[in-house]
């Protein structure tokens, strides 16, 4: 496992980092690598997600091809009823 270590961070951040891990029952190197692993995907995580756009993608095309009614359409039959 890789070591990181951080210098100059600011009084502000450090003391926002300290009262969020001290929230969590966490040490502040547990909190700062919870924060990472949380919002800097990994080449997997962005495998992922390009994967789940793709799949998104094709059920968006799907759909409109005509099998399933407009809006407007769906609209008009409700009001009929």
């Amino acid at each position: 496992m890789s070591v990181l270590y951080v210098e100059n961070v600011p009084e502000e951040i450090y003391a926002a980092l300290k009262t969020r891990a001290r929230e969590h029952r966490k040490s502040i190197s547990a909190e700062v690598i919870t924060l990472l692993a949380e919002n800097i995907p990994t080449e997997t995580e962005l495998a992922r997600r390009k994967a789940f756009a793709a799949r998104v993608g094709q059920l968006r095309s799907t759909s409109a091809s005509g099998t399933y009614p407009s809006v407007e359409e769906m609209l008009r039959d409700d009001r009929n009823r």
